[in-house]
């Protein structure tokens, strides 16, 4: 026996209408709230830097702006980290724990800088300072 009676008037509803209002005003705040500014190119300001007086001992790694290495003004054939470490190895002559400048030129690439650096870590340096030039 069925007691209960069955009403079909009473079906379940999901309201839909305050769901899309809620998610318009958040559409709204997002898109007022984003900035669509588009950077094509970073433009930086490198600082100027106060040197304290330079070690007579320190070797110089000079860097041209096409990409080419100078050790103590001698220009060097290769431009490999291996090659370059390995100048620098001869240059040292087993010092122990001997400055490298790196002298880099404003224009130079880069990757030419990092490559030197390498090569500062393949030959055993483990204080190398860079060149700056004086505030005014």
């Amino acid at each position: 026996m069925n007691f209960r009676k069955r009403q079909r008037d009473d079906e379940i509803e999901i309201n839909l209408i305050p769901l899309i209002d809620v998610l318009l005003v958040i559409l709204i705040f997002l898109a007022a709230t984003t900035s669509f500014n588009r950077y094509q190119q970073l433009k930086l300001t490198l600082p100027q830097a106060s040197a304290e007086a330079q070690q007579p001992d320190a070797l110089h790694l000079a860097i041209s702006h096409d990409g080419l290495y100078a050790l103590q003004g001698q220009l060097l054939p290769g431009t490999t980290a291996g090659d370059i470490a390995q100048a620098l190895r001869q240059q040292a002559d087993g010092a122990v724990d001997q400055v490298l400048v790196i002298d880099a030129d404003a224009q130079a690439a880069h990757a030419s800088v990092v490559r030197a650096m390498e090569a500062a870590r393949l030959a055993g340096y483990e204080r190398v300072h860079f060149a700056t030039q004086a505030a005014p």
